[in-house]
């Protein structure tokens, strides 16, 4: 009986770490989301305010996927 109770009381804590891990997951996710959209935010006010050229959208548009590329590097 010890070793049912035991079993399932280790399948439990392993199920809330799954689940802990997967809405962690999640949250990290919703935040990277939430940088990206304001960044973009930022960049469409920064091209309408100055009423750039669309060449210069174009090269605001590769710089910053650059920097996405380069952060995307340091965290792996």
């Amino acid at each position: 009986m010890r070793n049912t109770e035991s079993s399932n009381a280790r399948k439990n804590e392993v199920s809330k770490l799954k689940q802990l891990l997967a809405d962690a997951k999640s949250e990290e996710r919703r935040a990277r989301a939430e940088v990206m959209a304001s960044r973009i935010l930022n960049l469409a006010n920064h091209i309408r305010a100055n009423k750039l050229e669309i060449n210069e959208v174009l090269d605001l548009l590769f710089q910053e996927s650059e920097t996405y590329r380069h952060q995307a590097m340091e965290l792996y």
